[in-house]
């Protein structure tokens, strides 16, 4: 498959059909005003013109730096914060609308957070923190607990033992394990899950992982994965998205970005994973420096300040994604046959 920047979509699957989440110039902008008297500031662009998409039954990882964006991504996509421009659609349907309310979108689309300890009300126990999502949609008392009761078992907790337990009674991975329960509790058919097992200890992380692919093959879900680790992405993900300061800078298939990234940002990545080979260690940095300041980003390719394979038109000129492969888009310069980077010309 060829084309130009300009012909390709990051929310093309490949005639997948409709994806269960489109996600179209997503974008949010913080500060404005803020400090002593409320003196004008800069505006930090924390998410600046996003495109995705989810299909149906895929688990699509998000990775990049801390303040890339993801967490701001997946609160816009949940509509815990507003955005500024762009269009959310599921299923399809505009979010908001009068197809798709909110309500009703938050039945469908669920979050389990990072901190599995303030995600919960630590006046309600167990079985009251699982059982609140349906009786606030109407349920009934009786069929909310019975619910509850089922959910804990699927997720690894005895009801017996764990359902009368406040949050501070418990581990964080059973903690953990209970915003589980509790997302699945209104049957949703996507759940974001936003660094959900980045706090654990690593058996807890192993024991969680399997939980959650048990439970997208039982329950037919679609997950949205946001995570620092490298491995564990790649352990989950059918698709992988890689964000830097606001913006997408590659897409596509676990496997192809892992074997061969398109964006030197993701490279830098890669190769930053700890390897347990002797003979396949190096003491140079693959990425050196800090990320740009969002209030002030670079021109053109925002990565180009800390970019090995940076060129004149990476400082003036902000590349389009473009095609590397089956359904697998970088957002550079090399990427795009067309753009004249002079690197293209060695090849």
């Amino acid at each position: 498959m060829s084309g130009t920047a300009a012909e390709l979509d990051p929310r093309d699957r490949g005639g997948a059909g409709t994806p269960l989440l489109d996600v179209r110039g997503l974008v949010k902008h913080f500060g404005g005003k803020g400090g002593f008297l409320a003196k004008k500031t800069g505006v930090v662009r924390a998410v600046d013109g996003v495109d995705f998409s989810v299909a149906k039954g895929e688990t699509l990882g998000i990775v990049g730096e801390s303040g890339c964006g993801k967490s701001t991504t997946a609160r816009l996509v949940m509509q815990i914060i507003a955005p500024d421009a762009g269009e959310i659609l599921f299923d399809g349907e505009a979010v908001g609308s009068a197809a798709l309310d909110l309500k009703a979108f938050r039945r469908q689309v669920q979050m389990v957070f990072q901190d599995s300890y303030a995600s919960l009300n630590p006046r309600l126990t167990v079985e009251d923190t699982v059982a609140f999502g349906p009786r606030i949609h109407g349920a009934s008392a009786a069929s909310s607990i019975a619910k509850a009761h089922d959910l804990l078992h699927r997720v690894g907790l005895e009801p017996r033992r764990f359902a009368g337990r406040y949050p501070h009674e418990i581990s964080g991975g059973q903690r953990q394990r209970v915003n589980i329960a509790r997302a699945l509790s209104l049957e949703p058919r996507l759940l974001i899950l936003d660094e959900a097992v980045s706090a654990l200890d690593k058996s807890v992380e192993a024991q969680v992982l399997n939980l959650l692919l048990d439970l997208k093959r039982d329950f037919g879900l679609t997950y949205m994965f946001i995570t620092h680790d490298l491995n564990v992405v790649r352990f989950m993900s059918d698709r992988i998205m890689v964000m830097y300061l606001g913006k997408v800078a590659e897409v596509g298939p676990s496997d192809p970005i892992f074997e061969r990234p398109g964006h030197p940002y993701t490279a830098a990545l890669l190769s930053s994973m700890p390897s347990m080979d002797p003979d396949n260690l190096t003491l140079e940095a693959p990425l050196t420096g800090d990320p740009p300041n969002p209030i002030d980003p670079p021109s053109g390719c925002r990565f180009h300040p800390r970019c090995k394979m940076v060129s004149a038109i990476c400082s003036h000129a902000e590349p389009p994604l473009s095609d590397v492969g089956a359904e697998h888009l970088a957002a550079c310069h090399l990427a795009n046959p067309n753009s004249g980077h002079p690197r293209l010309a060695a090849v």
